[in-house]
């Protein structure tokens, strides 16, 4: 159970009221885990400038949820992975790709899979790319630069991660269906 309050507009710091009112405009609803990270108007507002410069990437939006999946399951964080899934597929990755990622394999797309692999890698080795590593993303058909907008995406994912991690968030009944659980350790 979370200690941390889920915000509404209403009840929310002055300063990340704009935040939670740009949310809703977005997606019809407040996500519980923004409504928790708006305790802190410092996390709330430095996310919401990296989440909206991730979206405006080279990058499409299948591509942009795959790295984000791939970032909360490795990272472990249920919440992400549910709301990541229903968006995944939502934004047309197919079902066997979103599947492959939650259970901490590749999907079966090629350009997906080299996506879901550097983000993977970018956490696991902490940044620390092999020129291996570069190679095979680039010999997927993506840019030297792409490497750089997917450090992006997956810092954004890290503070919305972390933060589901350290809030615990009730998962709305929208994502029901997509919960996931964090193997055990």
């Amino acid at each position: 159970m979370s200690s941390y309050p889920v915000h509404t507009i209403e009840s929310a710091p002055a300063q990340s009221k704009p935040v939670l009112q740009q949310l809703h405009q977005t997606f019809g609803f407040i996500p519980n885990i923004a409504a928790t990270m708006a305790a802190s108007p410092v996390l709330i507002n430095g996310f919401i400038g990296l989440f909206e410069r991730v979206h405006a990437s080279s990058l499409t939006e299948p591509q942009i949820q795959t790295v984000l999946l791939t970032n909360a399951v490795t990272n472990a964080s249920e919440w992400p992975v549910a709301f990541h899934t229903a968006l995944a597929l939502k934004e047309g990755v197919h079902r066997a790709d979103v599947d492959a990622i939650r259970s901490g394999g590749l999907p079966g797309d090629a350009g997906l899979a080299a996506l879901s692999m550097l983000a993977r890698t970018l956490i696991e080795m902490r940044g620390r790319l092999t020129v291996s590593d570069r190679r095979l993303f680039l010999e997927a058909g993506f840019s030297a630069e792409q490497i750089l907008e997917v450090i992006a995406v997956v810092a954004a994912s890290t503070i919305t991660n972390y933060a589901g991690s350290v809030t615990q968030p009730a998962l709305e009944p929208t994502f029901a269906e997509f919960a996931w659980h964090a193997p055990a350790v």
